[in-house]
């Protein structure tokens, strides 16, 4: 994981009972915890390693609407509004900018997509605009590359993965949430078909509701209690700089890489154009339903069958309510595709030569649980009453935890909801 991840002091003493239990550490349930103790509901959130020390740390920070699925960029909007007020409701900079995120097409066939999506999403009125090559080059000056155009939206931004979780986590705490990290849930309870507390390696708690918001564990987790949920995992390397003087602070993405400022003044840098698919088990039993996917993404995929295969295999997929798989993998930490952040390196040097000086200050890898249709589920179990899920962020949950975790928070508090939910039903998977 990033070096730069900031720690966090939390309490061990598991509470009898309470009035909701989180499952998950990461930015949606550490979202959705602040949300519900801002109203004075009682909550414990539970995650088995430590705050944010999987994908809510290892994704790239760009917060952005540009190309989401017109039924997602409610979401976007909700999660921009909440990030810029951030500082004032937790009481500390999270590196929240809107410096703008710009997206480069190589061939005309790459500025027609941008422009069918500026098409489909023309009733939201957003600032998204399509560039020329010399728009381009004003906006990022220096760079030598042959674009075609672009599309660049000037609202969307960043933050710092490595701090913001945590900046959050401890404002819940603030505000009464209980956080207890290096406790791992092995089970729900239920009582008369419906849930009534969890079963914890240090034992149960008994509340009301539950929300799962675990990411790519969260299949293996329902699978347990006899839900499919269907993800997938991809895993993304990415590297930072040394700080070094840049071409722009806005965030760029190539076919071929992406670069956006950090706050130290480097730059984390990846290969946009590829991403590591280890095979699994899952693969077998969920795989025809990725068939549309792969049809359009096969280039961008880089299919393996090695380690992670075996790991899966061993870890179990069925426990009581002794240890669980959760105790034994504390935290996912792939392994550095080295190459492919060395290919993203050079690519983006041969674009912007500014570039040549760039040092690598740190590399990492995150898993990514994606779903059939790259949008996440934030919906209660019809199943089992009292479970709630936020989960299946397909790589984009950084950006919109603000909103998904208090939209999450809204579905558990059966208050009204922030944005509809609707496009992130359960039942449509």
């Amino acid at each position: 994981m990033t070096t730069t991840l900031e720690s966090i002091t939390t309490d061990n003493a598991l509470p009898s009972s309470t009035a909701v239990v989180i499952i998950g550490g990461g930015i949606i349930g550490v979202t959705a915890a602040l949300t519900l103790a801002e109203r004075n509901i009682p909550v414990v959130l539970l995650e088995k390693g430590h705050i944010a020390g999987e994908q809510s740390s290892r994704n790239l920070g760009w917060i952005r609407k540009t190309s989401r699925h017109l039924h997602d960029v409610p979401m976007a909007l909700a999660a921009d509004r909440l990030w810029a007020q951030m500082p004032e409701r937790i009481g500390r900079s999270v590196g929240y900018q809107q410096a703008g995120i710009m997206f480069l097409a190589k061939t005309e066939q790459q500025m027609a997509i941008h422009e069918d999506w500026l098409k489909s999403v023309a009733s939201l009125s957003l600032d998204s605009t399509l560039l020329s090559p010399k728009d381009i080059r004003d906006r990022v000056p220096g760079g030598q590359g042959n674009w075609a155009g672009a599309i660049f939206t000037a609202s969307d931004g960043r933050a710092e993965p490595a701090i913001a979780t945590t900046a959050l986590a401890n404002a819940a705490i603030a505000k009464g949430a209980k956080i207890i990290q290096h406790c791992a849930v092995r089970a729900l309870s239920t009582a008369a078909g419906k849930v009534c507390g969890v079963i914890t390696e240090q034992g149960e708690i008994r509340c009301d509701q539950v929300l799962l918001a675990a990411g790519a564990w969260s299949r293996r987790f329902l699978g347990n209690q006899g839900i499919s949920l269907p993800t997938l995992p991809l895993i993304c390397s990415v590297l930072r700089t040394q700080p070094m003087k840049g071409p722009t602070d806005i965030a760029v993405g190539a076919p071929n890489f992406s670069f956006r400022k950090h706050q130290d003044g480097g730059f984390v840098i990846t290969q946009r154009g590829k991403l590591d698919a280890p095979l699994s088990l899952d693969h077998l039993l969920l795989g025809y339903r990725y068939l549309s996917q792969l049809r359009h993404q096969a280039s961008f995929l880089r299919i393996s069958l090695g380690r992670y295969f075996l790991n899966d295999l061993t870890m179990s997929r069925r426990w009581g309510s002794n240890a669980s798989p959760f105790e034994q993998h504390r935290t996912t930490n792939p392994p550095v595709n080295a190459q492919l952040n060395q290919d993203a390196l050079n690519n983006l040097r041969q674009a912007w030569p500014a570039f040549e000086q760039a040092t690598i200050a740190e590399s990492w890898a995150g898993l990514i649980d994606v779903t059939p249709d790259s949008n996440p589920v934030i919906d209660h179990i019809q199943s089992l009453p009292g479970l709630t899920i936020a989960t299946g962020f397909s790589g984009h949950g950084f950006g919109t935890g603000p909103a998904a975790g208090q939209l999450a928070a809204d579905l558990v508090s059966n208050t009204q909801p922030i944005i509809d939910p609707t496009p992130y039903r359960f039942n449509r998977l």
